[in-house]
């Protein structure tokens, strides 16, 4: 049975759930999305019944948002503790340390920064809400300068998005701050089948500006990417597995592999694949299957006769994300159609609410490799130039 919530649920994951008979879930949150007719619809009672009966029973959570309601009606089971083991940063490196013993990480409340003896973190380190969310309170400091200044953003920060979420998907008082992880970052959408096997249904390469970039502006796909590091990612997440012990349970891994070649985690966000129906649906786009009908019925893609005839091709998912500097409450418009004018195929356009969310939209495109030039431009945007803003 399928959770849906908050902030976004796409056609495609509409049609998906209404075409392969996917039960829905029937929330007070889920009745906002007008779902077909013909979905299957079953009740918060029925759904709890379902989940005792059937220890296999398959969940997955489109927004983290439906983590509230898992902790809630599931609690005597032990899946709100697999799922925390995941979501709380701190735990999850707590769960893994044996697999990286070097690894330098530690916890912080924000109303202790100030406290914080530098003698001891290495520099430069990234510190994150312990319990985050699209890169949200994320930042990289390199000195103590930095560092005072990184405590008033994060403070304000907290304060303008404390009310934006839930606090089982974005926590705004604990901190962790970790060591720097070098190299090339992934975005991986798997699943733990109902023997524990991992089986990945998507690798994304997170593409940056800068190395002081931590935003999520570029994510790609291409038949490269997924030849090159599926049977690694596979081996790594099954480590992981092994550790956890979970069974039917979709995650959205983040990782880099460093210059010596060691895979490092940087998070695993549990119950679900990319946020905003965002990897699942490129992943459909680019390669004609379907992830989320993937992990329902547990089936394994064929990647090889998949990645046929995609030589030479990027997928992207941009995410447009207020960079621009200017407060959403001063912005009068963004020109969606001179942004695309932009790509040479674009795929698909989601426009958001930015007065709602720190976002205008979400953009899919599919790019020659030779043309990279155009995702490079788009990266290194602040936006302004689509904006029209109030003096």
């Amino acid at each position: 049975m399928f959770f849906i919530d908050k902030p976004y649920v796409s056609e495609f994951f509409k049609q998906t759930v209404k075409d392969f008979d996917i039960p829905i879930v029937a929330t007070e949150s889920a009745k906002q999305f007008n779902l077909s007719n013909e979905t299957r619809i079953i009740s918060e009672k029925d759904a709890i019944a379902k989940f005792n009966s059937h220890k296999n029973t398959r969940i997955y959570t489109l927004s983290e948002n439906s983590i509230g309601w898992i902790s809630k009606f599931l609690s005597h089971s032990d899946l709100p503790k697999k799922i925390d083991l995941f979501k709380d940063k701190f735990k999850f490196r707590e769960l893994t340390k044996t697999l990286f013993p070097d690894f330098y990480y530690k916890k912080i409340n924000c109303d202790n920064f100030e406290e914080l003896d530098f003698n001891e973190v290495p520099l430069p380190f990234i510190i994150k809400p312990t319990v985050g969310f699209f890169s949200m309170g994320v930042y990289k400091v390199s000195n103590h300068k930095q560092w005072l200044n990184t405590i008033e953003l994060i403070r304000s920060e907290m304060d303008q998005i404390k009310n934006l979420y839930p606090e089982e998907v974005m926590g705004t008082k604990d901190f962790i701050i970790e060591q720097v992880i070098q190299g090339d970052e992934f975005a991986i959408d798997a699943y733990f089948n109902a023997e524990g096997e991992a089986v990945i249904v998507g690798i994304f390469k997170h593409v940056f500006s800068s190395d002081a970039d931590v935003s999520d502006r570029v994510y790609i796909t291409s038949e490269k990417i997924i030849n090159d590091n599926l049977q690694e990612f596979t081996d790594f997440i099954n480590k992981v597995g092994e550790l956890s012990g979970v069974k039917n349970f979709p995650v959205h891994i983040e990782l880099r592999r460093d210059s010596d070649g060691k895979l490092l985690p940087i998070e695993v966000n549990p119950m679900r694949f990319g946020g905003w129906c965002t990897t699942a649906d490129v992943t459909y786009l680019a390669y004609g299957f379907n992830p989320y009908h993937y992990y329902y019925s547990q089936l394994k893609p064929d990647w090889p006769e998949l990645l046929k005839h995609k030589q030479g091709k990027l997928f992207s998912i941009i995410v447009l994300d207020n960079s621009s500097g200017i407060a959403a409450e001063n912005i009068l418009s963004f020109d969606y159609k001179q942004l695309l004018s932009n790509f040479e195929k674009p795929l698909e356009l989601r426009e958001i609410n930015y007065k709602e969310y720190p976002v205008f939209g979400f953009l899919f495109t599919e790019t020659r490799e030779d043309n990279f030039i155009e995702l490079e431009n788009i990266l290194n945007s602040n936006l302004k130039e689509f904006i029209t803003a109030t003096n």
